[in-house]
């Protein structure tokens, strides 16, 4: 496993795609509001990401053709942006942004409420929310990475949540997805030593009901199998000498 750890200045360009990442995605999230179209999502984000000379770090990867990953409600992730999902009051709506300027990707996510939800959505999103701080307080460095994700992985499903086990965080650095990955389910003590320089995207991705998950035809559509709700949250950090840094905040 070749794990990049970037130096001192790096980790400043990387705040600042961190940074750029962070404030398109509070965009998209003002943006949610019941009849607002996911398209108008993207436009928003996109513009903001270019306005500050930065690329979408997910416009074409891989053949992805929007700037913004668009989920709504049982939605996991990858959701592509369209015209006709017109959002509708009581829809959690996730975001996943990546920006790259500098060299360097930033990466985030953030599941949002479209006016008022229902209290399984509430408690959802805050169960998910809450889980990620529960992972990046356990990056400290000497930890491991199954620290991190039995971190995630004990706090939701003692909330009676489940964790998607086919998708997984990961390191973030030139390229938008590098090693190691980062599980959001696993063995606290268990897994890759976290060591300063190290930067890694946490995102846990919770079930309100079972796990399993399916892709839709479009190639990137991901949904629950049960069709019960979905959320996610996701941060880029930093493993410093003194703890966890979130690069990915406004």
């Amino acid at each position: 496993m070749m794990v990049s750890l970037k130096n001192k200045e790096e980790l400043i360009l990387m705040q600042k795609a961190g940074r750029i990442s962070a404030e398109a995605l509070a965009a998209g999230g003002r943006a949610v509001q019941p009849g607002v179209t996911t398209w108008e999502i993207d436009r928003i984000i996109h513009e903001c990401i270019t306005s500050h000379g930065a690329k979408a770090s997910f416009l074409g990867y891989g053949g992805f053709p929007a700037s913004a990953c668009i989920s709504v409600n049982d939605e996991v992730i990858h959701g592509i942006p369209s015209k006709k999902r017109v959002l509708r009051e009581g829809d959690i709506v996730s975001i996943d942004v990546g920006a790259f300027i500098g060299g360097f990707h930033g990466d985030n996510a953030f599941t949002f409420p479209c006016g008022e939800i229902s209290a399984q959505a509430r408690a959802l999103l805050d169960a998910t929310n809450e889980s990620l701080y529960e992972a990046i307080r356990a990056a400290q460095p000497g930890n491991r990475i199954g620290d991190v994700s039995a971190a995630v992985q004990g706090y939701v499903e003692a909330k009676g949540f489940s964790v998607v086990r086919d998708y997984v965080g990961h390191g973030v650095g030139r390229k938008l997805h590098e090693e190691p990955e980062v599980p959001n389910f696993g063995k606290a003590g268990h897994g890759l030593r976290l060591a300063p320089g190290m930067v890694i995207a946490i995102e846990p991705m919770i079930n309100a009901g079972a796990f399993p998950v399916r892709q839709l035809s479009d190639g990137w559509t991901v949904k629950t199998r049960d069709g019960s709700l979905s959320a996610h949250f996701e941060h880029t950090i930093a493993i410093t000498e003194n703890g966890p840094v979130i690069l990915t905040k406004i």
